[in-house]
This record gives C-alpha cells, structure tokens and sequence, in this order.
C-alpha cells in the first residue's frame, strides 16, 4: 500500500460514510423523539434506488401500491377513532377524503409519469414523493398505538415491520438487482485520484442536507417541537406539543432521508430488494458511536464506519462487514463501563 491507494481508499470511505451520515443522523433523530430503534432505515434506501429504477424503465414501481393500502388502511382508522369519540359522519368522511388528497394525487401522477420516461431529476423528484409519505403511514399504523411502550417491544415492532418491507420489496421489485445512471457523468482528476462528478453530489448533498436539518432544528418552530420532545415527552405534552405529531414528522424525515441516500448510492452500486438491510445497519453502527443521542457523534461515527469499510474491504475484503459491526462490541462495551448499569424501564 502506498500514498495513492491510501488517498483512494480514504475518498471512497468517505464518500459511504457521507451516506451512512445521513442514515445515522435518521436513526438517532428517530430514537430521540420516539425512543423507536428503526431497524427498517435500510429498507427507505432500498426502496428509494428501486423505485427510481423501474421509473426509469417505464414502469409503475409496486411502491406506489404500498402507498395506496397503507394510506387507506391509515383513514380507516382514523375514521373508526373519530367515529367512537362521537364525531359526525360528515365530518369524518371530509376528514378521511383529506388524508387520502396528497397519495392520491402521488398515485395519478405516477401513473402518467411512469411511461413517459422524463428526465432523472424529475424521475428523481417523484420517487421522494412516493416513499416520502410512507414513513408517516408506517408510524401511524405500527407504532403509534404503542408510543408509551417499553424500548424492548418497540424494538420487536422494528424487526417484524423490517421483514414485512423486505418481503414486500421482493414482491415489488423481485429479486433482480438494478443500477440507477449517475447524476453527473463528469470526472476530476488529481493526481492518482479520480474523483467522478456523483462522488461530488453525494458530498454536496449530505453536507447541504445537514445543514438544513441544522437550521431546521435551531431555527423553525417544528423544529424546536422535536428537540422538545425528545429531551422530554411528557413535558413536551404538558406544553401542548403533539407527540403523535412529532413521531409522524420524525419518520417522515427518516423516510426522505432513506430514499435520498438511496438515490445517491444507487449509481455506485447495485440495489437488491434487501440490499438496504445492510447499508441501514452500517448506518447503525454510527449511530451508536454517538450513543443513539449525538448527532455530530454519530456523523463522525459514519466517516469512521465508512474509512474502516474502505481499508478492510482492501486487505480482507471477504471479512468486510465482520469488521465493520464487530467494531459495535468495544463500542458497546466502553459506554456501558462509562454509564454503568441503570433501572430497567419500566
């Protein structure tokens, strides 16, 4: 090994740990506001490369269904809810033809989009709107019911609603493998490095996305309402915060930023229905670093995660996903010698 494939393998490492940021970040802001340890992260990337591929043959990707069922089986019940409380039934039939406005609309311009084969930003655009709408309706329908459970069976909520995904993604997509076209063609060269114009967005857009989350967070006032909620739930409630709303926000961000990571990696790699299970817990791995808790923890988390991928996949190239989640034990380990041992939750 000398200098140049050491700066290779640190742009490559880098250029995944940007990814993986984005899907730690995602995680931990999840987990803070909703104490919800979203194993199905991966499955929003997966679903994001996916879809964009089918859009970009000519079809109509199978999540545009899932959004149809799912959005039906949300207005459902909220409308068995409001009917129990005693509403009208006018106003509950108004209220469920509101809900059902924004995935209809998705579903029309899809159908007439999907032939047409547009340009890849738009293409790109109308999958963030199809699996966007996703994360809200898979709150609403697994874990809304049981906001004040226990951490461990919301966990068991995570690992059934990631096979019933991944299951799903195989019926949609099948299992054949599909690679999305770079955003940008372009390459720069310096020296032995090769830096390719996608690599650039890929930085670019995690860096810019960020950002946004920053000032989201600092500046506005929904963003405040989740920070709120996520130091203290019962406080936030006392405030007149919505929980419900927070946890419907929450996974509506994790959902955009799973599909983007996967529009972003889909170039670089090909995308399997399951491929997203792993990429998610790499993204994981982060968020551990930062002890589920820290966001610049859990991005410096990913830029390690991303160097240790690069370099092992060099010299074991076979043990690279060995080496990467073993790194989780000292990890695990440190905070729990650092923290102690607490009060089981109740």
């Amino acid at each position: 090994m000398d200098a140049s494939i050491v700066g290779i393998l640190m742009l490559d490492g880098a250029t995944n740990g940007a990814v993986y940021a984005l899907l730690a970040l995602a995680i931990v802001l999840v987990f803070a506001v909703t104490r919800v340890i979203f194993i199905p992260q991966g499955e929003f990337v997966a679903y994001g490369a996916l879809t964009l591929a089918l859009l970009q043959l000519g079809r109509v990707p199978g999540t545009v269904w899932l959004l149809v069922v799912l959005a039906l089986l949300a207005a459902v019940l909220d409308a068995v809810q409001r009917i129990r409380r005693g509403v009208p039934v006018g106003q509950v039939v108004v209220a469920a033809l509101k809900s059902l406005a924004i995935p209809a609309l998705i579903v029309a311009v899809t159908l007439w989009a999907a032939p047409l084969k547009l340009p890849l930003v738009v293409q790109s655009l109308l999958t963030l709107a199809i699996v966007t709408p996703l994360g809200p309706l898979v709150y609403r329908l697994a874990y809304e019911k049981l906001a004040d459970a226990t951490v461990l069976v919301l966990l068991i909520v995570s690992v059934g609603v990631h096979f019933a995904l991944t299951g799903l993604g195989l019926v949609f997509f099948g299992a054949e493998g599909f690679r999305n076209p770079s955003f940008w063609d372009a390459r720069f060269s310096a020296g032995a490095l090769s830096l390719s114009g996608q690599t650039i967005i890929i930085f670019l857009v995690s860096i810019a996305l960020i950002v946004a989350l920053f000032l989201f967070f600092e500046r506005t006032l929904r963003g405040k309402a989740l920070r709120a909620t996520a130091v203290n739930r019962l406080g936030a409630r006392l405030m007149g915060i919505s929980t419900s709303g927070a946890g419907h926000l929450s996974f509506g961000l994790a959902a955009f930023i799973g599909a983007l990571s996967g529009l972003l990696i889909g170039p670089a790699t090909t995308m399997f229905y399951d491929s997203g299970f792993l990429i998610g817990l790499k993204g994981f791995v982060a968020a551990i670093f930062g002890g589920l808790a820290s966001y610049p923890a859990a991005a410096l988390g990913a830029i390690f995660v991303g160097l240790l991928e690069s370099f092992g996949s060099f010299w074991a190239s076979a043990f690279k996903e060995v080496i990467v989640f073993t790194v989780i034990i000292p990890v695990l380990l440190w905070r729990s010698f650092q923290h102690g041992h607490g009060d089981e939750e109740e």
